[in-house]
């Protein structure tokens, strides 16, 4: 099966090869014009009974359009499953043959034998007594139009039209699991063998109704062609449009103007104080105050003055609550050696090439932060003993930068109060030390 697919409409040329049989459990009388039961014997008299059987091998090539249904999607992308209506032309061949003859010759005898007939609660007792008799040889061919019709292959040749519906499952981007139902409606009456009426007996008169057929599957679709894209009845027609809207490439959009009254950088939706020309701001739009004292930086003729000298003036400015620094005693811890301010700090133990912190390192380091909060003049060395090649201090390197990482980014410590020492000598690889510096 070929196809081409336009959005949600497509054409499929189709190919499809069936059996039918059919055993008929109600008796005729009147077969006196079947070609084919004459031929093998058979004597219509008025009593003497048949019951139609056939076997026939049908094939057609149809060219179809296909209607998907319900690919539009308002809330989503794509459909895992796509329902379908379909309808075509075509060209069929037929051959149909019947079960006249048996090991002894036909079976007039045995069907005149058959008791029930003509009674629908004893169709199966019927149908039971037929295949009792009945050989499924299925030799001989079935009345045909002759050289009246077309042929091809010397079989009957006829134009046909299909209508159906089906669904499909995406089972992935190639493949997708189909069940389809296709009625396929014909222009001839010879598909199963027989045309004649029972009414009248004895007289020529034709059935009033065309041979028609079902085909019903349940398969796997394996799609075919590009790789990069499927077929388009598995695509929203309105995925191209809510991508362009997602992320325009065509569409040209005006630059947006966000107004921003005070000029100092944060649009007015978001700007949260009304700021003089030329301060800092943060993201909110409000002053600067790095020292916490009041007074927005802009104003501020002492932008850092230490908690003791605060409350401060109308510039900023603090008292210093003694003219020299023996009031900053009591702050400064240990003078200037912080290897012994700030005592001993715990080592990190990593395994094989390990370059990532667990919950218990993160926790040493958390008692790390909280130490070097205390002493906010001290600062610490993190040491790697990785040497040798270049991949082992590689791994030493990425740990030591880990850590100071994690004080950084999650403990808030100043990068600048961290040092790292990497392929120092005197200790082991899987070890990162911190210690005070001096």
């Amino acid at each position: 099966m070929a196809s081409k697919k336009y959005s949600f409409i497509a054409l499929r040329l189709e190919y499809m090869y069936g059996i039918g049989k059919g055993l008929n459990w109600n008796a005729s009388t009147n077969f006196g014009n079947n070609t084919a039961l004459r031929s093998a014997g058979y004597v219509a008299n008025g009593t003497n009974r048949v019951f139609y059987n056939y076997r026939t091998n049908v094939q057609d090539l149809s060219l179809e359009g296909v209607f998907t249904l319900n690919n539009i999607r308002f809330h989503k992308a794509k459909s895992g499953l796509s329902i379908y209506a379909f309808g075509g032309v075509g060209l069929a061949t037929y051959d149909t043959k019947i079960n006249a003859l048996g090991a002894s010759g036909n079976y007039q005898a045995q069907f005149n034998g058959v008791t029930g007939y003509n009674d629908y609660k004893n169709r199966k007792n019927v149908r039971d007594q037929l295949e009792t008799i009945l050989d499924d040889s299925y030799e001989t061919p079935a009345e045909n139009y002759g050289p009246r019709r077309p042929k091809l292959g010397g079989k009957d040749l006829i134009p046909v039209g299909h209508i159906g519906a089906g669904i499909a499952f995406r089972l992935s981007k190639r493949i997708n699991l189909a069940v389809e139902d296709r009625y396929t409606i014909t222009r001839s009456d010879l598909i199963d063998g027989q045309r004649w009426a029972e009414q009248v007996n004895g007289s020529p008169v034709l059935t009033p109704d065309y041979d028609n057929y079902n085909y019903f599957s349940v398969g796997l679709n394996f799609n075919v062609g590009a790789k990069s894209v499927e077929p388009l009845w598995w695509l929203n027609p309105l995925d191209y449009a809510y991508q362009e809207i997602r992320k325009p490439r065509l569409m040209i959009l005006p630059k947006p103007v966000l107004p921003d009254t005070d000029g100092d950088g944060v649009t007015d939706q978001f700007d949260q104080e009304v700021t003089p020309q030329g301060c800092p701001v943060d993201a909110h739009g409000v002053s600067l105050d790095t020292d916490g004292d009041g007074v927005p930086d802009c104003r501020d003729k002492e932008k850092i003055t230490p908690t003791t000298w605060q409350p401060v003036d109308a510039d900023g400015v603090g008292k210093a609550p003694c003219p020299d620094s023996s009031c900053l005693a009591g702050l400064v811890r240990g003078g200037g050696d912080c290897a012994t301010t700030l005592g001993s700090l715990p080592s990190l133990n990593f395994s094989g090439n390990t370059r990532t912190l667990n919950n218990d390192q993160r926790s040493m380091l958390a008692g790390v932060a909280a130490t070097l909060r205390n002493n906010p003049t001290c600062r610490i060395n993190i040491i790697d003993y990785c040497t040798g090649n270049k991949s082992k201090m590689g791994v030493g390197q990425s740990r030591a930068e880990a850590v100071r990482t994690y004080l950084v980014e999650r403990e808030g410590i100043s990068s600048d109060r961290i040092m790292i020492m990497t392929g120092q000598e005197g200790g082991d690889c899987g070890t990162i030390d911190i210690r005070g510096a001096q």
